[in-house]
């Protein structure tokens, strides 16, 4: 985790319920489904999300809010128990937002006292707040607390010294000039901008007129699973920069624009640049969504699974692939400087199933496979240019001179090889064979080596 950071957070405070159950008949009196309640969660939400989200880091977190004076305001402060809270009064009844789900599946969302209130008034110890602390997020949910206009005069004094992140609300308020980054999703920045098109070029030309539009320094277009688009000013003008996502299985995205805003202030006050912070707030989104999002927030979540020598990432494509009644490919090997011959090779073992997951040597194993002089590239740089092609879905990697190890703790249904050999030949044949899997060869493409290649190098270096 980062260093311990005092982090305010500004903005409306709802109460979220999640009903989860099953669904296996029809009314008698409509045709509607019956939904048999399996749990009930309750969490606060909008900016106590975001509070929740940083308290579980352990960041020391202050929540500027407004809330009523209701039984439903007394439960979002009981939710809140690492978090503190300096909140005015609304008003007008807590909000609550209840999805009702059916396994994976979001059956109707039920809202009660959500029509948009006056703007409340600001109270004094409320914009003290953010007087000392070392970032500010306004998570912005359209009530009004970012309206108010001493709450925006604090946030505009905030800006000369603190990094301030805006997540805004097609409903909401207009960032305040000045601020560090705003973090609308696609979506939002089209409202906001009226402007045309789909993906990267979209969000490009959306975020260079959002940065003129609200005066503020930095705009990133958040575009789901693929990442995320920062403008932002520079002394040579406007510099564009996109920010790829980790690929990961997609899950409950409830909450994720909220994640990537907290991750982007907490980088931010440790001392990133812009884009450097946006990639970690996307990374951290990404983590979130991977870990099950919202439900990895409740106090009684369990841990996620942890075996050793495997990554998660590929522990998840592996379950998700067999849940779904398909087939598990792995390989294997160095891939130390990634040439055409690996690439067909791996193009060809994905074609035999449903995922495939390359067992990749660690630094310290190519060592002693292939003398000290090895690897030319490190593991860290060799898994993402291997995560980079299409046809590789996850990688794992292993410290031992075999795969043999790390292939029994995820079991694939099938192990491919490129070679001039035959299946039975394979020393990894014997350890598949423990659970049924099979051995396949794959084309092998002759004159293509990372050592032919490495001389080529060193002949014209």
């Amino acid at each position: 985790m980062s260093a311990r950071l005092r982090i305010a957070v500004v903005g409306d405070t709802l109460l979220d319920v999640d009903v989860s159950g099953t669904s296996e008949r029809l009314s008698p009196d409509a045709p509607v489904p019956v939904v048999d309640v399996r749990t009930d969660d309750r969490r606060a939400g909008g900016a106590g999300l975001v509070a929740t989200m940083l308290a579980k880091d352990g960041h020391d977190v202050t929540l500027v809010t407004v809330l009523s004076d209701d039984a439903r305001a007394a439960e979002i402060r009981d939710l809140l128990p690492g978090v503190r809270i300096v909140a005015g009064p609304s008003g007008v009844a807590t909000p609550v937002k209840t999805r009702v789900r059916v396994g994976d599946h979001a059956l109707v969302r039920i809202d009660e006292g959500c029509d948009t209130p006056p703007v409340p008034s600001a109270t004094p110890e409320m914009t003290a707040a953010l007087d000392d602390v070392d970032a500010v997020i306004v998570a912005d949910y359209g009530r009004g607390v970012a309206a108010a206009p001493a709450v925006r005069e604090a946030i505009a004094r905030a800006t000369e010294h603190t990094p301030v992140v805006w997540d805004p609300h097609p409903k909401g308020a207009v960032p305040v000039a000045g601020i560090t980054v705003a973090t609308p999703n696609a979506s939002e920045a089209r409202r906001f901008t009226e402007i045309g098109g789909e993906g990267v070029p979209f969000a490009t030309d959306a975020a260079a007129a959002l940065v003129d539009a609200w005066d503020v320094r930095a705009v990133a277009v958040t575009l789901g699973d693929r990442g995320a688009l920062v403008g932002r000013r520079t002394a040579r003008g406007l510099d564009s920069r996109f920010l790829p996502a980790p690929s990961v299985t997609a899950g409950d995205p409830c909450g994720a624009g909220d994640r990537l805003a907290a991750g982007v202030a907490v980088a931010l006050a440790g001392g990133s640049d812009v884009p450097d912070a946006v990639a970690a707030g996307v990374a951290d989104a990404s983590a979130y969504l991977a870990a099950g999002g919202v439900t990895s927030l409740l106090a009684d979540a369990p841990a996620p699974v942890e075996v050793p020598g495997v990554d998660r990432d590929a522990l998840r494509v592996v379950h998700r692939i067999r849940s779904g009644g398909g087939t598990v490919v792995a390989t294997g090997g160095c891939f130390d400087l990634l040439h055409a011959g690996h690439a067909r090779t791996l193009s060809a073992a994905r074609a035999l199933g449903d995922c495939l997951v390359v067992c990749l040597n660690s630094d310290s194993s190519v060592r002693q496979l292939k003398g000290p002089e090895r690897p030319f590239m490190t593991q860290d740089d060799r898994v993402e240019l291997l995560l980079a092609l299409d046809c590789v879905d996850a990688v794992v990697v292993f410290d031992e001179t075999t795969p043999d190890e790390a292939l029994r703790r995820f079991r694939p249904d099938v192990w491919a090889k490129g070679g001039d050999y035959t299946a039975d030949e394979l020393p990894e044949a014997v350890t598949l064979a423990e659970w049924g899997g099979r051995v396949v060869t794959v084309p092998f493409h002759p004159g293509r080596s990372t050592t032919r290649l490495a001389a080529a190098i060193e002949r014209v270096s």
